[in-house]
């Protein structure tokens, strides 16, 4: 069900939690100008009306993950059946239903020991698929640990101030690396990236200090961020469309960065295969769509040629790494 009416104070929210996830309702209130209980209100009602969930997550390169994107082509009557297959496995996320219902497209975290699982023997194997294509992510412009602008425009930059907990872009020369004893509280921070220390605690079996102290460092050298889950629809975004694009190499990290300064697209990568960039769009409307391709996209040089295939459903948004998988019908 989606929430029909979002005013400013729930937009202002979602761009308060995208800014700092776990901040505390108090914390927000003061800087929104409302009371916590309103705040908490508010998150309650979006959680159960938008599936708005806060969700930590484990930075790819900190974990030893490499990220591919599936475009899978199925006949229609296996393609939903293939797509809540793909979401029961735990090695992936954001798969959309695209192409008037006959594509999949998902992203898969594989290790150097498991990478070939997925790709090369259940895809292969699984009834229904008419085509499948592999594209190795080499470069996140937007998405991951850089959150869609398109939802971050409420707040005032003192309140932007006021929210950050970890200011600035982490050191990747600093960042730390998981280990076995994080996979606990990684598990509790998927499940429910707004857990209380205490509730971790007893998912670790370390103390509440414990928990907080590992936290913070996992936060401040950027080997966790946190991600915002919403239905966009539900804060006016009902159009959404993956875009495959081919350009020049030379050109290509110019591009991308373009890109990434669009806050019509919540995700853009460089890839390989026979496109080297995709972006993900969400707009308002079809005509929205219609305008940013033609006068904001089109505007962009050295982009020599673009696919543009309607998303009809997400199936399965952010989630996090766990070792176990679930099989898909054969």
């Amino acid at each position: 069900m989606i929430v029909t009416m979002v005013d400013a104070i729930d937009r202002a929210l979602v761009h308060a939690l995208q800014l700092d996830g776990r901040a505390p309702y108090s914390r927000i209130g003061e800087v929104l100008g409302v009371s916590t209980q309103t705040v908490a209100r508010r998150f309650n009602r979006l959680r159960a009306e938008a599936g708005l969930r806060v969700i930590g997550l484990p930075d790819p390169q900190v974990a030893g993950r490499s990220q591919w994107l599936l475009r899978l082509t199925a006949v229609p009557h296996a393609a939903q059946d293939l797509a809540g297959a793909l979401s029961r496995r735990s090695d992936t996320s954001w798969i959309k239903l695209a192409s008037g219902g006959t594509e999949i497209v998902s992203i898969v975290h594989t290790t150097q020991s498991d990478r070939n699982a997925l790709l090369l023997h259940d895809i292969p194997r699984t009834a229904g698929i008419t085509s499948v294509s592999a594209h190795y992510l080499l470069h996140l412009y937007v998405g991951g640990p850089t959150a869609w602008r398109g939802r971050a425009k409420s707040l005032t930059a003192a309140q932007e101030s006021a929210l950050r907990s970890f200011p600035g872009i982490p050191d990747r020369g600093t960042v730390r690396g998981l280990n076995a004893g994080d996979g606990k509280l990684l598990a509790g921070l998927g499940a429910d990236g707004r857990a209380t220390h205490a509730d971790l605690a007893v998912r670790t079996g370390w103390s509440a200090a414990t928990v907080a102290r590992r936290m913070d460092e996992l936060q401040q050298s950027g080997a966790i961020y946190f991600d915002v889950d919403i239905d966009p629809a539900a804060l006016g975004f009902t159009t959404s469309a993956m875009l495959w694009l081919s350009v020049p190499p030379a050109h290509l990290d110019a591009v991308g960065r373009a890109l990434a300064e669009h806050d019509e697209l919540g995700f853009v990568a460089a890839t390989t295969g026979r496109t080297n960039l995709v972006a993900q769009a969400i707009c308002a409307s079809p005509n929205a769509l219609h305008t940013y391709l033609t006068e904001r996209v089109g505007a962009i040089e050295h982009i020599t040629a673009i696919e543009t295939v309607p998303v009809l459903r997400t199936v399965k948004a952010a989630a996090p790494f766990s070792p176990g998988l679930v099989g898909l019908p054969v």
